[in-house]
């Protein structure tokens, strides 16, 4: 269920996850770090929570964090981990464990991660595990863990074969998305988490897609009700999946369009930001499989030739080349594909589609295809 009032000359939205006991709200406006004490206090049995984040979160936004919880009296410590994909890792997952027990958070105490997805997935992989399981909220700061990574409890970290491989499923209580920190995003980390969002309306709704043309570039520009707007819509379809399929046996899966490609570049270049956002993997990935979709003779000509054309209207990567440095040859990029935690007896998934907002889940593609759509985009 989706409500909207006025909040600060714009709007707000909340959109619910309904997953019985583990259910919980994402609360999407303006102000709402400012509010934070009021809104994770109901949540508490003791006023004071323990923070995680990144250094370049903290130097923009942890004084306002802090300010916000004071204001309702709610105490807070922090800790501050590096910023990049390489975060997401074991070492910095001890790290952060340790420190959660060195401020002797107890099982009814609240864990907040507070940054992108990185920092989404690292802290809430670390609530999981931190004396079998503690509560955490998410205060996501990028558009990328607003519109997807801090929804729908996946957590996890990255191994040497791959991306997310080691983690667990752990729902957040509570989940709140700011939208007015996307202000202070470099350009190229806003089209980054653009790339999620574009991936929604190429998964399940045309219609998003469509809306996305006439309003992305306003979006971009700085719009706040289009920026609610867009987190709304894209949450709301990942929590109607999730609700449906929260362990990915089935729907969830859908989700991942785009991330087999995604997954081997990122692998291949090192989870290097300076050369691959994972956004930007994503919105590559979207555009090779719709190409191969094309391919197969499962979607129009017309589909694939669209999709790129607005990744490119909106300045975004869609092909390898696109990718500074050299890369992998294409068979050892399929070969990490195989790594991906999407294989199951040994097959390979791909999400396809017969169209724009019609994907679907399929083993039956060639590798040969594969190989093919791999080096035209080189």
């Amino acid at each position: 269920m989706t409500k909207t009032s006025p909040i600060h000359g714009a709007t707000k939205a909340t959109v619910h996850v309904p997953l019985d006991s583990r259910a919980y709200d994402v609360r999407i406006g303006t102000g709402l770090i400012a509010s934070a004490g009021a809104q994770i206090l109901p949540l508490l049995r003791r006023p004071k929570v323990a923070v995680v984040t990144d250094e370049n979160v903290a130097s923009l936004h942890l004084d306002a964090l802090r300010a916000g919880l004071a204001a309702d009296s709610v105490e807070m410590t922090s800790l501050e981990l590096p910023a990049g994909e390489s975060t997401k890792s074991w070492p910095h997952l001890s790290k952060t464990v340790e420190w959660l027990l060195d401020q002797k958070v107890e099982r009814g105490d609240v864990v907040v991660a507070f940054g992108g997805g990185v920092i989404g997935d690292l802290v809430g992989f670390a609530a999981a595990i931190l004396r079998r399981g503690v509560r955490f909220v998410q205060i996501p700061t990028s558009l990328l863990a607003q519109v997807d990574s801090s929804v729908g409890g996946k957590t996890g970290i990255n191994a040497p074969h791959g991306k997310n491989l080691i983690g667990a499923f752990h729902q957040p209580s509570l989940v709140l998305a700011d939208v007015g920190v996307l202000g202070t995003l470099q350009s190229r980390d806003f089209l980054a988490g653009y790339g999620e969002v574009v991936k929604y309306g190429l998964l399940g709704s045309a219609a998003f897609f469509e809306w996305l043309e006439e309003n992305a570039p306003a979006m971009a520009a700085g719009d706040v009700d289009l920026r609610i707007e867009a987190v709304r819509r894209s949450v709301q379809m990942k929590a109607d999946i999730v609700v449906r399929d929260e362990t990915e046996q089935g729907d969830r899966a859908l989700l991942n369009l785009g991330h087999t490609f995604c997954h081997a570049l990122e692998t291949a270049t090192d989870y290097a930001s300076d050369r691959l956002l994972h956004g930007e993997g994503v919105a590559i990935g979207c555009a090779l499989a719709f190409e191969a979709s094309m391919r197969l003779g499962l979607c129009a000509q017309e589909a694939p030739s669209r999709v790129r054309a607005h990744l490119r209207a909106m300045g975004m990567k869609v092909d390898l080349r696109d990718i500074d440095g050299e890369l992998p040859s294409t068979d050892a990029l399929i070969d990490l594909m195989s790594q991906d935690k999407k294989v199951i007896d040994g097959q390979l998934r791909f999400i396809m589609a017969r169209g724009i907002g019609e994907a679907f889940v399929t083993t039956d593609v060639p590798v040969d295809v594969v190989r093919s759509v791999l080096e035209d985009a080189r």
